[in-house]
């Protein structure tokens, strides 16, 4: 077994400092009765931060918004009585040494009649595409998009005020904030629509009204994909130009980490080079980021074909996908590691990894899920 050393080393990323280069990805549960999070989720986050997670972000919180929630029981992120949960959930947290952030988060045409928590408001997206050739819900107009920037804003404002070290805005999978980004979703003639330039216009004025509202030092992190949820071969960007030019206005508007979320992170992003879209976001934005996909699972556990690259050994980890990833970060590709659905399983992976207790490692098990604190 290599050195993993560089995994476990603490890292200072502006205001933001953590005990180590392991992130807790964001992981939807529905485990939230009346969308408040109870002490069995202060439970679980506290649980992780005791075993040294360096970074976690929560699952996916609502903003505000009438359109925001697409599935029971998601926490919100905003109301009286969801933050006081998660104010609970952030002390617990801080109590064992941790650091968390909220995923923010709008499913827009995700969303279908009949979710709380009104169940008669309809998805709402930039073209009333769910994707390229399905309708679902209805077209944003402008005081629609405003009223969803707002609420971003807010949310935000509110996260930093119960003491969050951060947030991040979830602009992947092929929810609201992507389908913007995607022109297979985005079919609109008015300035939020046109090329990819033009289609970052709703992300950027959403990170820089959160900006605004919560001042120069406090850390902002952007979770983007090419894949999406509706189409896993779907790319926002065929070349490093194409990236570039879709991140850079972010990055002026006040991104300070970059979330790059691919289904498998050994997989190289564009001819020419082995790295893969962390390594390239980082290249091109000059911004810190953070790499998942994958990470100690037999398979990619991503779709319901069961259509990953196979892996050996207990949770990935002998398979030298760990190794690879340590050298990567000693090798600046990357600053962080997300894990996701393996630290979901296991609350004391990171120790285990840490302490070469391999052995001990749980594999992931959907079956498993629901019993998971």
């Amino acid at each position: 077994m290599s050195n993993l050393n560089p995994l476990f080393q603490p890292i200072k990323l502006g205001p933001l400092s953590l005990q180590n280069r392991i992130v807790m990805a964001p992981m939807t549960r529905t485990f939230s009765p009346g969308n408040v999070p109870n002490d069995m989720v202060v439970a679980y986050y506290e649980r992780r931060a005791e075993n040294e997670v360096g970074l976690i972000i929560t699952e996916g919180t609502t903003v505000g918004h009438k359109a925001a929630n697409g599935y029971p029981r998601v926490p919100f992120m905003h109301g009286e009585s969801a933050l006081a949960g998660w104010k609970k959930v952030v002390d617990a947290v801080h109590a064992k040494g941790g650091k968390i952030a909220p995923q923010l988060w709008h499913v827009g045409s995700v969303r279908k009649e009949g979710v709380e928590p009104d169940k008669s408001v309809p998805g709402h997206s930039p073209s009333g595409l769910f994707k390229p050739g399905k309708e679902n819900g209805v077209t944003m107009t402008q005081q629609d998009i405003d009223e969803v920037v707002e609420a971003f804003a807010q949310a935000a404002a509110d996260a930093k005020e119960i003491g969050f070290d951060a947030i991040e805005v979830h602009g992947a999978h092929g929810y609201l904030v992507d389908q913007f980004f995607w022109e297979g979703t985005n079919q609109r003639t008015d300035s939020y629509g046109g090329d990819a330039l033009a289609r970052t216009k709703f992300a950027v004025e959403i990170v820089a009204a959160i900006r605004k509202r919560v001042g120069e030092d406090f850390p902002i992190i952007f979770r983007f994909s090419q894949w999406k949820q509706q189409d896993y071969d779907a790319r926002l960007a065929q070349t490093p130009e194409e990236l570039k030019a879709i991140l850079m206005p972010l990055v002026d508007a006040g991104v300070d980490i970059f979330h790059c979320s691919t289904r498998r992170f050994w997989e190289k992003e564009f001819e020419g080079s082995d790295m893969n879209l962390a390594g390239w976001t980082k290249q091109l934005t000059g911004k810190p980021v953070i790499t998942v996909g994958s990470v100690g699972l037999d398979s990619s556990f991503i779709g319901e074909e069961g259509d990953g690259m196979e892996m050996s050994g207990a949770s990935g980890v002998e398979s030298g996908s760990i190794n690879q990833l340590a050298d990567r970060v000693a090798q600046e590709e990357f600053e962080l590691v997300a894990v996701g659905r393996a630290l979901l399983q296991d609350p004391e992976w990171v120790l285990k990894v840490k302490n070469n207790k391999l052995d001990e490692l749980q594999d992931y098990s959907k079956e498993s899920l629901m019993t998971l604190v």
